[in-house]
């Protein structure tokens, strides 16, 4: 049976795929006067929040883009399809996107396994597909000749040099343990992580597995104190993070906890309890202090488009909403410099992107055929929940 959707994403569903409906009942005429993107998402579920800031993103910069003329003289709108965190239910809805509604290219999603199980469809037909959360290395490094998929998120192999970096700088770290989630994902950071802790002539404690259903995982956990583990990397969405936290806690072992963004996709201080705030975790942008005007008006149009929001806390994760924010505007001038939405086209006008400036950054020549991802480590920041908030680090 498929989930409920919660009564948020019921109404983002409904906001963004509005047009959309509509134009079913349309003349054919009539429904080549838009440009259709879409979003493969988690909309359910564990993850749910992540989806929605996804959404939240892209339909805020698709009201600007739109106020200024649209692409090519045409409005863009937003399809939105719920992936539920499962790889075939993202390929079934990507097919649905590219092949029924047409669209010109789309965006996803929250989970590494569901992008990879994408990223040979993307190919295969085409159509530009932009990774905003998943940061699963070989999503974007995926050997094809003619690579259609383009990424602004942060990107595995990137983030472990980050996390290891920041445990030896913060913690003194001499010999860490991994705990990671058994999935590709996890697999992505074993790869990753290794290969940092060797240019750092590093020794790891050890490497433990566990599922996404484990209610607790104090015995992989009690292999990595034994072995001498000073500090842990944790790899893992919300849920799961959340349990390595309570076992954590159950133990009494008070090691440092440095992990990748998966506890930032939800009600992780609600799932972890007190010593969520102990977990230092990476980002690529937080609302929180960041005084920028480009900050500042972006969240003054996500207050007014969406009155539920009335602090920073509201918008976790920021991460979802900024990348896939200038996500969409950067499609926009991959578009523009294409001068079409053809498929081999467009994804030439994504490497003639001139300098953009964006919520996370001002990017020059974000995309090239050598390197299909926007972001780099100077655009990372340490972050940790207060509350409900999620606050940047002072290193």
């Amino acid at each position: 049976m498929t989930p409920a959707l919660p009564r948020f994403s019921r109404r983002l569903l409904l906001a963004a795929g509005a047009a959309s409906l509509s134009l079913a009942f349309a003349l054919p005429a009539a429904a080549q006067e838009t440009v259709k993107m879409g979003v493969v998402a988690a909309m359910s579920g564990q993850s749910a929040k992540s989806g929605e800031a996804i959404v939240r993103g892209l339909s805020l910069a698709i009201d600007e883009i739109n106020a200024k003329g649209g692409v090519l003289g045409k409005k863009v709108e937003l399809v939105v399809r719920d992936d539920e965190s499962n790889p075939a239910k993202g390929v079934i809805a990507a097919r649905e996107l590219v092949q029924r509604e047409k669209v010109v290219a789309y965006f996803g999603g929250v989970d590494t396994p569901v992008s990879m199980a994408i990223v040979p469809f993307a190919n295969q037909s085409k159509v530009p597909f932009i990774g905003v959360w998943a940061a699963g290395t070989a999503i974007t490094r995926n050997g094809s000749p003619e690579n259609y998929v383009f990424r602004v998120s942060a990107v595995d192999a990137l983030v472990d040099v980050a996390l290891v970096d920041y445990a030896v700088k913060k913690y003194a770290a001499k010999k860490p343990g991994m705990i990671l989630i058994n999935n590709p994902w996890g697999e992505s950071n074993e790869a990753g992580l290794k290969t940092a802790l060797e240019a750092k002539k590093l020794p790891y404690a050890g490497i433990e597995k566990f599922e996404t259903g484990d209610v607790d995982v104090v015995p992989q956990l009690t292999r990595l104190k034994d072995a001498g583990a000073d500090a842990l990397f944790l790899v893992a969405n919300v849920a799961p993070s959340a349990q390595v936290v309570k076992s954590l806690d159950r133990m009494g072992w008070k090691v440092p906890v440095v992990s990748h963004w998966g506890p930032a996709g939800g009600r992780f201080t609600e799932l972890a309890g007190p010593s969520a705030e102990k977990v230092h975790f990476i980002q690529t942008f937080s609302f929180s202090g960041n005084t920028s005007p480009k900050s500042v008006a972006v969240f003054e149009a996500l207050k007014k488009k969406f009155p539920e929001i009335k602090t920073a806390a509201d918008v976790t994760p920021a991460v979802g909403i900024a990348n896939a924010y200038d996500a969409m505007h950067l499609t926009a001038l991959a578009i523009a410099k294409a001068g079409s939405t053809e498929g081999p086209k467009l994804r030439e006008g994504f490497y003639e992107i001139g300098s953009y400036d964006g919520l996370i950054k001002k990017y020059d020549k974000p995309f090239s055929k050598y390197n299909q991802d926007a972001l780099s480590p100077s655009d990372y920041l340490f972050t940790y929940f207060k509350g409900d908030e999620i606050l940047p680090l002072v290193n």
